[in-house]
């Protein structure tokens, strides 16, 4: 499984020029800071679940969890919400791994869902996030939480906590790389060679 991504799948390979945006230190305060965003907002960690989008939204919502469990004392529920089946691009990219949908006991009806997720793109995703979670049940509200928003929005969603803002242009990749995957904490934007930043 490539760890590239918010970008299209379809596009080739081209020689890269990349940059180092975000360090493990960097990725650690971001998420200290959404999780004390989140706790503000939530007013407590009671009837809140989080809810990673695999792959690397996953190991995020747990740190997430840890962070706001070492805040309040109380363990925060984490699950996973795979959204492959209810994609609009399965037809260009038929051939997609299902990963795992995990809810936590208790489900998400009437509580409050943090979708956590590690890049917010074009939106396409979180809106598959959307339709997936309203088959399992109905939350008393929904929020988003990413790692970084790089822009480029195609649908009209926001995230409600970002850990870093990063312009990009349409021909540039953002790369997230977890310890729990990829065995160390960065995230780099990558450039085709030859293209202007």
């Amino acid at each position: 499984m490539t760890p590239i991504t918010g970008t299209p799948r379809s596009r080739p390979a081209a020689p890269q020029a990349a940059r180092r945006v975000l360090e493990a230190p960097d990725i650690g305060r971001a998420l200290t800071r959404i999780a004390h965003e989140v706790l503000e907002r939530a007013k407590g960690a009671d009837d809140l679940v989080l809810l990673g989008i695999p792959t690397r939204g996953v190991p995020l919502a747990r740190r997430l969890a840890a962070r706001i469990e070492a805040v309040e004392g109380t363990p925060v529920p984490v699950g996973s919400l795979d959204v492959t089946m209810y994609r609009d691009d399965l037809r260009l990219h038929p051939a997609r791994a299902l990963e795992r949908t995990d809810l936590p006991p208790g489900g998400v009806e009437g509580r409050t869902v943090v979708l956590v997720d590690d890049v917010l793109y074009s939106g396409r995703t979180i809106r598959a996030a959307l339709d997936a979670l309203g088959d399992l049940g109905r939350p008393a509200r929904v929020q988003l939480a990413v790692l970084v928003d790089r822009g480029h929005r195609e649908l009209p969603i926001r995230a409600d906590y970002v850990g870093k803002n990063l312009p990009t242009s349409i021909s540039e990749r953002v790369r997230v790389l977890l310890e729990e995957q990829d065995g160390e904490d960065s995230v780099t934007i990558e450039t085709p060679t030859g293209v202007a930043r």
